[in-house]
């Protein structure tokens, strides 16, 4: 608050006090006046309901102030906000560095995502992940999908190689290359091929049996430099319902073995149908018709293979 005090003097200054005396004189009711009258006080501010009203907004304004600094530094804390990042975001100069777990509710750009050295890294989805490469006009170009449905990979080509840059397995619209030594099947029904199969090995686990079957058509095993079947120690069987042909277009087909046993060969007789001895005879030899086919004879002195020729008939 201030006050004006305004005073009126009442004499001048020595050099001027003849002409003062006489105005007195010549208005002696203005002095009259001028005696009576007091100093006046002018207030000059803001008084009453105002001031308070003033008063109590700035009280107001300093504690809405002290409330928003408050929760400032309450998120600040919470948040874990820091020079080098907020939380268990770190910004360093290779780029963003995650601790923890995160969660990311929008798709994820980056260019490299790598965990700490030693330490696994974890991608979970309720749904499904995907891998998505895209090429300049947002054409897909690669997809790598792995969700509750199953595992699934598009592309041009799929290659899984070893730590060591060897190829191990290749796929494309062409072929599929196996690049492992050894390709094992586990299954209970072994492997299905609809089409033709090329290699130069089929050998079976040690101990193991190997069986090559066509249930409903044939099966053709064919090598312009020769077929080898060969079991160390085992045996080989050919079973087939109708007929089993061996047959050599431009060589000969040799059986080398110590005993060679032709089980239930049909056993011809003469056309008479009559026995040249009542006796039976126990050495028998092996003739061969025309068009092939095996039976035994009573064995003579010579060959009995024309009297006896009722099986090829």
């Amino acid at each position: 608050m201030f006050q004006v005090i305004r005073e009126i003097p009442r004499t001048l200054s020595d050099p001027s006090n003849q002409h003062t005396e006489m105005t007195q004189e010549a208005c002696p009711h203005r002095s009259n006046v001028q005696s009576s009258d007091k100093p006046h006080v002018y207030k000059v501010g803001i008084h009453g309901w105002r001031k308070r009203c003033l008063y109590f907004f700035v009280l107001l304004l300093m504690f809405l102030i002290l409330i928003n600094l408050a929760l400032t530094v309450w998120i600040l804390k919470v948040m874990k906000f820091t020079i080098d990042g907020m939380g268990n975001l770190r910004i360093t100069e290779k780029g963003l560095k995650l601790e923890g777990d995160s969660e990311f509710l929008q798709p994820l750009y980056a260019k490299e995502i790598q965990s700490k050295p030693g330490r696994p890294l974890f991608l979970q989805s309720s749904r499904n992940i995907s891998v998505n490469v895209v090429n300049s006009n947002k054409q897909l170009l690669t997809q790598l999908v792995t969700g509750s449905s199953g595992f699934r990979a598009q592309g041009r080509t799929f290659e899984v190689k070893s730590t060591s840059g060897n190829l191990l397995f290749s796929a494309d619209e062409q072929e599929v290359v196996v690049g492992a030594e050894r390709l094992r099947v586990t299954g209970a029904e072994g492997a299905v091929f609809s089409k033709s199969v090329e290699t130069p090995h089929v050998r079976a686990e040690p101990f193991k049996e190997l069986r090559l079957e066509s249930p409903t058509r044939s099966l053709l095993m064919e090598a312009p430099k020769g077929v080898e079947i060969q079991a160390e120690a085992g045996d080989i069987r050919a079973i087939c319902r109708n007929e089993l042909r061996l047959e050599s277009k431009d060589g000969e087909i040799a059986l080398d073995a110590q005993w060679i046993r032709l089980l239930r060969l049909p056993e011809g007789k003469a056309s008479g149908g009559s026995s040249s001895s009542g006796t039976r005879q126990t050495v028998y030899e092996v003739c061969v018709c025309p068009n092939g086919r095996l039976f035994l004879s009573q064995a003579g002195t010579g060959s009995t293979c024309q009297i006896n020729n009722n099986v090829c008939l």
